[in-house]
């Protein structure tokens, strides 16, 4: 069982930035790789970013030049920056670990215009 933990959520005016924060129960120095999504209200969830395991990375292309996915290898950690964030970007952020089944639980990002 593999465990993802979520943190830094939390509310930002509009033109802000937060820093998300995923946590891994094992090493992230062999998996393929993992990524961030987004869930809005009555909304499907969509691809943010993921960073392979060679740390290339791809945006999904509402956040392309505003979001920026990294990870700490030592740390088995990955890490979501998200600037000059949007209303739009308001969603519930999950952590996934690509080709498998396994989630975060998710935290919540609230953008006020």
């Amino acid at each position: 069982q593999v465990q993802l933990v979520e943190s830094g959520g939390g509310l930002v005016q509009a033109g802000g930035s937060l820093r998300l924060s995923c946590a891994a129960s094992l090493s992230i120095v062999s998996i393929n790789a993992m990524g961030w999504y987004r869930q809005a209200p009555g909304k499907q969830r969509e691809l943010v970013a993921v960073i392979s395991r060679g740390g290339s990375a791809r945006y999904g292309d509402s956040v392309k030049g505003r979001f920026t996915i990294s990870r700490d290898i030592a740390k088995n950690s990955v890490y979501l920056q998200m600037n000059t964030l949007k209303p739009e970007d308001t969603a519930v952020y999950y952590c996934h670990y690509e080709g498998t089944g396994f989630w975060g639980q998710g935290t919540q990002v609230t953008v006020s215009s």
